[in-house]
């Protein structure tokens, strides 16, 4: 009955320490802090025609490199806009082009490339994330800026080293680059 009674004792205590100490979570910190857009939220987005003008410049700086290609230009939603599989290219570049691309505009906000999110996560040829479909740690996708407005991205595939699909990719921007100031 004792130790009965000294166990309910030892309980209570327990509970009512842990209710003393129990205290609200604080709110999440965010730096710079963050305020949710209210009404309408007005955005921009890439024309057909600017997208096929990407994809198509980027095949063209492939095939000066002497590289054949594959060119995907996916708009601000990841939706692809324009695609490109140029002669005498791999089937797997078109998959692999696409999810460069989206790399590239699913982590626009931390890494400046594909090549750039490759080489810190240490992936090697086309290491998936398994936790996020259609992200991979190989180079050549690029986002496509606005005025620092990310509307899209480009990616090449087929290149030989993600830095040569990056410099056809990079081609495709510059070909642009006037309608994006």
């Amino acid at each position: 009955m004792r130790l009965a009674a000294s166990i309910a004792a030892l309980s209570l205590a327990a509970a009512a320490a842990a209710a003393a100490l129990a205290q609200p979570l604080p709110a999440p910190a965010s730096y710079p802090p963050v305020a949710g857009a209210k009404g309408v939220i007005a955005t921009h987005e890439m024309s057909l025609d600017m997208a096929e003008k990407i994809a198509r410049a980027g095949i063209e700086a492939c095939r000066k490199l002497g590289f054949h290609t594959t060119m995907v230009v996916v708009d601000s939603s990841g939706t692809m806009k324009a695609f490109l599989r140029d002669d005498q290219t791999g089937p797997h570049t078109i998959a692999l082009a696409q999810d460069k691309a989206y790399t590239a505009l699913t982590l626009s906000n931390r890494f400046a490339s594909s090549l750039a999110f490759a080489n810190a996560r240490g992936g090697t040829l086309g290491t998936p994330m398994p936790n996020i479909r259609g992200v991979t740690t190989v180079g050549g996708g690029l986002p496509i800026k606005y005025r620092n407005e990310v509307i899209g991205a480009v990616a090449s595939s087929g290149a030989v080293g993600a830095d040569n699909d990056e410099k056809c990719s990079n081609a495709g921007i510059a070909a642009v680059a006037d309608e994006l100031r």
